[in-house]
């Protein structure tokens, strides 16, 4: 689950009037299983979605919130090996998190203007001064909120935005909301039944498209929408980012191969087709009679997918989205 299903959750509640807090990882050492900038909303009735420590803290967390609620008061909480209670919070293989604990109420309009420019796609910081709660929104125009930003505060925050990098600068802390990563999927197929709710799972947004109705249809991905224009046109109105994998699915060169020429035009950072060792020769050969070039097609993974064996659907999914988040990390073998 990405932070972005969590962000909406605590929008959704918001919507709805309940109180809510969010908790957010700021610092971690050791073995401390979830990364700086992890969040985990509460609700006042103790409902929670998202993760701090991957299960080890949620309890403790969830208690304090509903305190941070009551208050409406920031805190900020500290669990691992040096506190007595690391044994009841699950830490004691020597991990440390520090976790802080914001009330969305007092600063809704802030947070509601947060999720504006997320929505928009328009990359955002929230800068935290963790002392005493005080906050401030910065994106490439510049910063507002309650936190007043030095020169040198604002050029810091923006070296984080730009990084996509969430930590500490300047005393101050930086949570980055870069460009969502997303998995384009050409193919509403088999394989894609399986991979998009792995893909999710990873913290992936999803588009899906296929122009076969036959493929795309509610019936067989109720609760993923799905893009029924040509592929390349597709890719044309909305290119591909950096944030961005491309994977053609479909077998037929109608579809993937078009879509395969736009991927390579695009910023991607994962491009990926479906099929044999032989089959994908024959699909780059195809590509260079299109005009693609060597450089080009030296960006194609195919076939997709780490090499784990596997044969059926569930597996080949597991495969590729696994390749998918090597690719992301930088861990591509």
């Amino acid at each position: 689950m990405g932070d972005g299903t969590v962000l909406e959750k605590a929008e959704a509640w918001l919507s709805e009037g309940r109180n809510v807090a969010l908790a957010t990882v700021i610092e971690t050492w050791g073995s401390a299983p979830c990364s700086v900038g992890s969040h985990l909303v509460i609700a006042e009735d103790g409902a929670f979605e998202g993760s701090v420590s991957g299960g080890c803290i949620e309890g403790a967390v969830i208690s304090e919130a509903i305190k941070v609620i009551e208050s409406g008061r920031s805190r900020v909480l500290e669990y691992g090996v040096s506190d007595e209670d690391a044994w009841n919070v699950g830490l004691a293989c020597g991990g440390t998190i520090r976790v802080f604990v914001d009330p969305l109420n007092k600063n809704r309009e802030l947070f509601e203007t947060l999720q504006g420019l997320r929505h928009r796609r328009i990359p955002v910081a929230l800068v935290t001064d963790i002392e005493n709660g005080a906050q401030s929104l910065v994106r490439a125009e510049g910063s507002d909120g309650d936190l007043r930003l030095s020169a040198a505060r604002l050029s810091s925050a923006m070296e984080f935005l730009s990084a996509d990098r969430s930590g500490f600068t300047e005393g101050l802390f930086v949570r980055s909301y870069g460009l969502p990563w997303t998995v384009i999927i050409i193919g509403a197929v088999h394989i894609a039944q399986a991979l998009v709710p792995m893909a999710e799972l990873a913290g992936f947004e999803i588009r899906l498209i296929d122009p076969r109705l036959a493929f795309a249809s509610k019936s067989r991905f109720s609760d993923t929408p799905i893009i029924t224009e040509w592929p390349d046109r597709a890719l044309a109105q909305n290119p591909p980012t950096d944030h961005c994998a491309v994977v053609a699915l479909t077998h037929d060169p109608k579809i993937d191969d078009p879509a395969l020429l736009a991927a390579l035009r695009s910023e991607a950072f994962f491009i990926g087709a479906l099929g044999s060792r032989r089959n994908h020769q024959r699909r780059l050969d195809r590509l260079v009679e299109l005009g693609a070039s060597p450089d080009q097609l030296g960006r194609i993974t195919g076939p997709i997918g780490l090499d784990l064996g596997g044969r059926s659907a569930g597996e080949i999914a597991v495969s590729i989205i696994a390749e998918i988040v090597a690719a992301r990390h930088g861990k591509r073998p």
